[in-house]
């Protein structure tokens, strides 16, 4: 199967998923949100349920689009078609929503009663499913960089889908310790002090 699919193509996906990845979307806001209500153990959880979600997208367009492309080349070239026009689409959208994840992250849900690891796993996983973001890059980019002449083209869609499944699950699982972090930071007795004294927050407590 390596042999269906190039290193400089791998690397090529790695790229832009990169690229796309970094751009936070509901799924980065979601991990956030649980971060800053539950801390990092659900953060964890919850970015793992993220890319498990995220990969069953892989599947679906493996199994569905994937087949199709392999039949038709003239497909073919409008789902590529179709892919560079998201990207526009998104840097457009990147660029004019640049307050959004600030946004979201001070109107965080309240922390309450953390829910079980299977149970924030399961809610990762359909954020990661129902992701519009993820299921336009799937479906739309994620077949440009399969080789349409060496046949297979849903195997090695199922094996490129792991390179931003990868990414995914690393940068969301940064973003969560980062969000876990500034949350028990905020939860600190100089910090809690300093705004019910109306001033800013002390640094004397911190390292």
């Amino acid at each position: 199967m390596t042999a269906m699919v190039s290193t400089d193509r791998v690397l090529a996906f790695a790229a832009m998923s990169l690229l796309v990845i970094v751009i936070p979307g509901p799924s980065v806001l979601f991990v956030i949100g649980r971060a800053l209500a539950h801390g990092r153990r659900t953060a964890v959880a919850t970015a793992l349920g993220n890319v498990f979600g995220s990969y069953l997208l892989v599947v679906a367009v493996a199994i569905g689009i994937g087949s199709l492309v392999e039949r038709s080349a003239a497909l073919y070239l409008t789902v590529k078609l179709a892919g560079a026009a998201y990207l526009v689409l998104l840097g457009v959208q990147a660029f004019r929503h640049r307050g959004e994840l600030k946004a979201s992250a001070i109107t965080a849900e309240p922390a309450g009663p953390a829910r079980g690891d299977l149970r924030t796993v399961l809610d990762g996983a359909l954020v990661g499913v129902t992701n519009p973001k993820g299921v336009v890059f799937f479906a739309a980019v994620l077949p440009q960089f399969v080789n349409h002449a060496a046949g297979h083209v849903p195997a090695q869609m199922l094996l490129l889908g792991l390179v931003p499944i990868t990414i995914g699950l690393v940068t969301d699982t940064l973003w969560g310790l980062t969000a876990s972090a500034a949350r028990t930071w905020f939860a600190l007795p100089h910090f809690s002090a300093s705004l019910e004294a109306g001033g800013p927050p002390s640094t004397a407590a911190c390292p």
